[in-house]
């Protein structure tokens, strides 16, 4: 049980499935979408077909996915409900590939959404805020992902009492309370979606997928019987489609049923029928748990040099073994197997690899079970030199004892002497890290301390320059241009002293250059209106005829401290100046959240684009400056690039210094 538990943590990623569940006959529903696209119907429904088809796609072929998502943009056009909608999809698409950033257009989709009062509205906010909280999970843990399932996204749905998106919550809710080994909480929440979607959607692949998740529960229950029964129906609802995807999953919840009931050579043939549909629809990770359970079968059968190519299969293959603690398991599994095999040369290495991965991941230590292992191993090869020498010297017993003895204690020795030295090592090197880690924790508050002397003394010099350039001299300008205005309106004929009014225009724009200036050393609405502001001001600046720039806010709060908020608009002004001056980029997209104590900037263009390397962006002043004032706020900077335009992403940490 201890096993399948282990195996299921990596099946819940297949269980938290998208809101958007796909029928059962997908052929079908594949070829209606591309009619619809094919037809001349309402823009919205191919705006609407086009989104289905990215959600469809996204974890099958990205680049597909990708391309029907910004197909759908294309038909939005001044709908600001298609446009919630594509925040929502697009957040979909990031899902799997930047959790914060997919976090950012949920909720940007929930704040937009949230403006409409309807079922479809509704139902997507129900699903935005669910999937929010799976990204949140690594970060917040499951607690936060129940919390925002029960108070989010369920009051949403059931605003529609029979729906079919709150029998799909009620499923995924009792999911995550299976993984959590809260059984009986999961059956209840399961029987929840079952009453809803028995009754009111009998063919759907939310019920499909709830008769799986209830066989699964009671599996782990230990209860074959009421597993057996929610297999059969799902299998009777899937049994017409031999082509869909789900196949696989029905295999997986029949091999977890016939390893519960112990039919281990029953079960070699389902994971097989399952390997086959999860290779056919490059759900590679769901092949990869298939050969897992296929190993432990194969072991516990005795076919161990089988088990034992199936594991290094696994490991060749790489998808369940990209995550370091699935690596991990199976390095432990292969030296447990290879001690059961008698190999335990082969032990001894794969337990070495075991502790040296477990070591990288601050787990414990396990010295003892590589001695036990190693002594296993030194015993064997002390024992085949005692029979050889016995052989060979059968005559001279009392010098073999002598020999014997010897070499007894002169083992022991150096196994003490091994021991010894192996301890100091590890003494040393944990004392190695630890001062190297101090040097470094100490090198980098250095560092960020110059650099926030250097950054807050150029930020009082900005002020104190702005201010006597404004006060000081701009006033006095000002004061001279006034005279100039007033001595000529008395004295001169503008017609016959064009030249100087000509010069008198031109103070008037030194004057205006100088006040521009002045701002840009210090931003006036900065100070007197907050971050927001200033940055829409800063956007509204550098927008010109041939330049297009989309300034996108998120939740910005206005009690953020002076230092902080001078930061982030400096970070903003280095970024637009870069993608105006040097990337030459007529669309500028600038995005700014909030979230708690992380800020996030990201900005995109369509420039031509530079070479991301070392060399370059150590010689990049205003590359430098950026890095700078991004690790003053504790923060890490991504820079993707190529001919056709840029983007960063900057994660910033805003709470306090």
């Amino acid at each position: 049980m201890k096993r399948l538990l282990i195996l299921f943590t990596l099946f819940l990623a297949f269980s938290v499935q998208s809101q958007q569940l796909i029928p059962l006959d997908e052929k079908p529903y594949l070829d209606s979408l591309q009619n619809i696209l094919g037809s001349n119907g309402p823009i919205k429904a191919k705006a609407n077909t086009n989104f289905l088809l990215s959600n469809y796609y996204r974890n099958i072929d990205s680049v597909v996915s990708k391309k029907y998502l910004e197909s759908g943009k294309t038909f939005i056009k001044n709908d600001p409900f298609l446009s919630a909608k594509y925040d929502f999809y697009e957040a979909q698409y990031d899902l799997d590939r930047n959790k914060a950033k997919a976090a950012v257009s949920y909720q940007k989709a929930i704040k937009a959404l949230s403006k409409f009062k309807n079922e479809e509205s509704d139902l997507l906010q129900a699903a935005a805020w669910y999937s929010y909280g799976v990204t949140q999970k690594d970060k917040e843990g499951y607690p936060f992902l129940v919390k925002t399932i029960l108070e989010k996204s369920i009051p949403l749905a059931k605003k529609y009492e029979n729906s079919k998106s709150l029998g799909f919550l009620y499923t995924q809710l009792a999911v995550i309370l299976m993984y959590n080994a809260e059984f009986k909480k999961s059956e209840e929440y399961n029987t929840k979606a079952l009453k809803i979607l028995e009754k009111y959607y009998p063919n759907s692949p939310e019920l499909f997928f709830n008769y799986l998740n209830l066989s699964n529960n009671f599996c782990y229950e230990a209860k074959s019987t009421e597993a057996k029964k929610f297999l059969d129906k799902a299998e009777t609802l899937i049994s017409p489609y031999p082509n869909s995807s789900v196949n696989a999953f029905y295999y997986y919840s029949k091999t977890l049923y016939y390893i519960t009931t112990q039919r281990n050579s029953e079960a070699v043939s389902v994971i097989d029928k399952g390997i086959s549909y999860a290779k056919r629809f490059n759900q590679s990770l769901l092949a990869q748990m298939f050969y897992f359970n296929k190993y432990d079968i194969l072991r516990k059968l005795k076919r161990y040099n089988e088990a034992k190519g199936v594991l290094e299969d696994i490991l060749t293959e790489k998808s369940l073994a990209l995550d370091h603690n699935n690596r991990k398991t199976i390095y432990k599994q292969l030296s447990s197997l290879h001690e059961e095999m008698g190999n335990t040369k082969e032990a001894l290495a794969w337990e070495q690899k075991y502790s040296k991965l477990n070591d990288s991941l601050n787990t414990e230590n396990v010295k003892l079970e590589i001695n036990k292992i190693e002594s296993k191993y030194n015993a064997a090869e002390k024992e085949r030199k005692i029979a050889t020498l016995n052989a060979e010297k059968n005559q001279k017993e009392l010098e073999v004892n002598k020999k014997n003895s010897y070499l007894w204690g002169l083992s022991l020795i150096l196994l003490l002497v091994v021991s010894l030295l192996i301890f100091l090592y590890i003494i040393f090197r944990k004392n190695k890290k630890i001062s190297e880690q101090k040097i470094n924790d100490i090198r980098q508050k250095e560092e960020l301390s110059l650099t926030k002397a250097i950054l807050e003394g150029e930020e009082r010099e900005r002020e104190r320059i702005a201010r006597d350039l404004h006060d000081g001299l701009g006033g006095m300008l000002a004061g001279v241009k006034i005279n100039f205005s007033t001595w000529s309106a008395s004295h001169l004929d503008p017609e016959n002293n064009q030249e100087f009014y000509k010069i008198l225009g031109q103070l008037d724009n030194s004057v205006g250059e100088l006040r521009h200036v002045a701002r840009n050393l210090m931003p006036e609405s900065l100070l007197n209106f907050g971050l927001e502001t200033a940055l829409s001001d800063l956007c509204e600046f550098y927008n010109r005829k041939d330049i297009e720039i989309d300034f996108q806010a998120i939740n910005i709060e206005k009690n953020l401290p002076l230092n902080i908020q001078l930061n982030i608009y400096r970070i903003a002004q280095e970024l637009l100046a870069n993608a105006i001056k040097h990337a030459e980029a007529t669309n500028i997209l600038l995005q700014c959240s909030q979230s708690e104590k992380d800020f996030f900037i990201t900005i995109e263009d369509n420039g031509k684009g530079f070479k991301n390397n070392k060399e370059q962006n150590t010689k990049s002043m205003g590359l430098l400056n950026l890095k700078n004032r991004v690790d003053y706020l504790k923060g890490s900077m991504e820079i993707n690039s190529d001919h056709q335009g840029t983007t960063i992403n900057i994660e910033l940490n805003i709470d306090g210094e």
